[in-house]
């Protein structure tokens, strides 16, 4: 989903399904979770009940009157005799006039243990919220790491085709802010609405307990903040949903910068690019400002409403008061009431927002949970124990970028018709143009992609029908642009494999020529590497690249992408002889940038747009006189006189 449908996405129930299966291992959890809401609820209401007890049965002794009959133990009729003067109460009919009788000391009594259930209600409230939140919270985590722990594990299984169709940032949005809007759909959403579900109930049912007139004045207003919240929320979204698009605008040209700083200095382009940032950030701050607007156009609307009601509340029951037809501590507690239940639907006004985020992002990480693999092993592949023998060979291989589902027009095939065969232990180098299959050629024997038509096989068997972890295992790949992984140097030669000992790792790294580089170091093989290698060379990193493949041991070699394109000739001439050392009895196949590398393979094989054109030793192509002649002129024969 487009980052501006983000708030556009209604309440889905089958995503809700889907996010709920990630609670099934946390039931419990959520169950206490609930239970706590409830108590927290109760135990946060108890208050006004309470500081009403205190007011009208040990603060305040005057007369009033009551239903006949409804005398408490600690309430006498009062006579007129009895009654002092000034104090003249008329009650009506079927009332008599009560008086609580306590003394001073019953008094104060009272108010104390009552004092003491608050102070005890108080750490109730302490513990259950604190367990609460604390439950929540871990709840929500452990959610969050399971769905992450589940997209990385479909991203490694998802084909390279998936990662050309989609920028990196991307994919990384939907791990990192994705799923952090579900722990906002569970935490501060659905929990939240629960939480304010309860507070509501209880304290409505309080209200009308209490005296049911008075919570009726108190409910006139709902209709008018009904249509209000209303209103907000549909600004908040707009509001939100175009926060969101400038914010990832600003990202996105923050990462171009940064990661394109130093194209931006060789060209002087410094103030340029900071004014067009400074345009893109007045705009987010724009959109932001218009979203404080409204939030402060909020708060005072729901608070006078609030009020409004409030007042209507003092108005009626204070006349109620005034007639002794109501005691000033049930009016004080009934103000509390009313001034509880319009502080949650504040927060509900957001809950939707958040909802239809989480909604939002539940489909994006769902669409990539739902991405066919459709490079998968087949339920009967087959294992590799033995490793190979180094047979490759391609049966008129049709190839195109575009996924098996989709139609592939003539201008779309990569490779047409490729049919040729390598034999274990031989050499060969691809060679032709930019453009003409050679990377596909390479990423296919390791079953990066899948072909339309035709078969590659690997020792006569299609590389479909082995295990891929068994598969890449014994295949050796150089790229050109070598990655190497945060860490040490010593962990990039191993990839995981803490078995290899150290001296397997130096002796590979004298064999390419680069452990006195590496001995040079301040730790040695435990010096840390930067982000992608950032303060290696090119050469030096190409030069471990090649390290790495022979500590692994293929059975098959593929190096790619003009591998030793970026290293000069003193360097070079330790990679020739490294490489012919590691390709000596292994099958090898090099797409060629190098004249020196071309004429120590066994044979050529020459592609010109996605087809083999022609294929022999070097001097057998030059004296055909063929294409491969044409190209060595434009691209070799320079390095010849050289003497590359």
């Amino acid at each position: 989903m487009r980052e501006e449908d983000a708030f556009t996405k209604q309440f889905d129930w089958q995503l809700t399904q889907r996010i709920f299966k990630y609670l099934r291992p946390y039931l419990w959890i959520a169950v206490l979770a609930l239970v706590l809401a409830f108590l927290n609820s109760g135990t946060n209401r108890l208050y006004p009940f309470l500081q009403a007890q205190v007011i009208d049965r040990f603060l305040l002794v005057t007369p009033h009157c009551k239903p006949a009959g409804s005398l408490t133990s600690g309430e006498q009729i009062v006579t007129p005799e009895s009654q002092a003067e000034g104090s003249r109460v008329t009650c009506g009919l079927g009332e008599v006039l009560a008086k609580p009788v306590f003394t001073v000391d019953e008094r104060w009594n009272g108010v104390v243990n009552i004092g003491i259930i608050i102070a005890l209600v108080a750490l109730l409230e302490f513990v259950v919220r604190f367990a609460f939140n604390y439950v929540l919270s871990w709840m929500g985590q452990s959610v969050l790491f399971d769905i992450r722990a589940d997209l990385f594990s479909k991203l490694q299984r998802l084909p390279l085709a998936y990662f050309d169709r989609n920028p990196v940032g991307r994919l990384i949005t939907r791990v990192t802010s994705d799923v952090d809007a579900i722990n906002s759909f569970i935490t501060d959403g659905l929990m939240t609405l629960v939480q304010s579900v309860f507070v509501l109930s209880a304290t409505a049912v309080l209200m009308f307990l209490l005296n049911w007139k008075l919570a009726l004045v108190a409910f006139t207003v709902v209709p008018v903040l009904f249509f209000a919240l209303r209103f907000f929320q549909t600004q908040f979204r707009k509001n939100y949903r175009e926060i969101r698009i400038k914010q990832a605008i600003v990202n996105t040209a923050l990462n171009e910068n940064i990661t394109g700083m130093g194209t931006v200095q060789i060209f002087n382009r410094e103030a340029r690019q900071k004014r067009d940032f400074d345009t893109l950030n007045k705009n987010f701050l724009v959109s932001y400002l218009e979203s404080v607007k409204w939030y402060s156009y909020f708060f005072p609307t729901v608070g006078i409403i609030g009020n409004a009601a409030l007042a209507a509340v003092i108005w009626v029951g204070g006349g109620e008061s005034v007639r002794n037809a109501l005691t000033i501590g049930t009016l004080y507690a009934f103000t509390r009431y009313v001034f509880d239940f319009f502080r949650p639907l504040e927060d509900l006004s957001n809950v939707l927002n958040t909802l239809q985020a989480a909604m939002a992002s539940a489909e994006r990480i769902f669409g990539i949970l739902d991405e066919p693999e459709t490079i998968a092993d087949k339920p009967d592949a087959k294992s590799l124990e033995a490793g190979f023998r180094g047979e490759v060979e391609f049966k008129d291989v049709w190839f195109s970028y575009k996924s098996t589902d989709e139609e592939v027009t003539d201008a779309d095939w990569v490779l047409r018709g490729i049919n040729f065969s390598v034999q274990p232990g031989e050499s060969v180098a691809l060679v032709g143009a930019t453009g003409a299959g050679k990377t596909s050629i390479i990423s296919l024997v390791s079953r990066f992609y899948d072909i339309q038509r035709g078969a590659v096989l690997v020792d006569g068997v299609n590389v479909r029908d082995y295990l891929q972890r068994d598969l890449r295992k014994h295949i050796g790949v150089v790229l050109q642009d070598v990655y190497l992984f945060s860490g040490t140097i010593e962990t990039n030669l191993r990839m995981g494999n803490n078995s290899i000992p150290l001296e397997r790792l130096i002796q590979a790294c004298k064999y390419v020529g680069v452990h006195e580089f590496v001995s040079s170091l301040p730790h040695g093989y435990a010096t840390e590497v930067k982000e992608r290698g950032a303060t290696l060379s090119t050469g030096q990193k190409q030069l471990l690249a090649f390290a790495r493949a022979i500590i692994a041991n293929p059975d098959i070699l593929l190096v790619l992408d003009e591998a030793t394109a970026n290293i000069d000739t003193e360097s070079e001439l330790q990679i020739q002889d490294a490489l012919a050392k590691v390709m000596h009895g292994r099958t090898s196949i090099i797409i060629a940038h190098r004249l020196s590398t071309i004429k120590n393979c066994n044979r050529i094989i020459v592609m010109k747009k996605g087809q083999i054109v022609e294929q022999g030793t070097h001097e057998a192509l030059l004296e055909r006189g063929g294409y491969y002649a044409r190209l060595y002129k434009l691209q070799y024969a320079d390095q010849e006189l050289a003497g590359v």
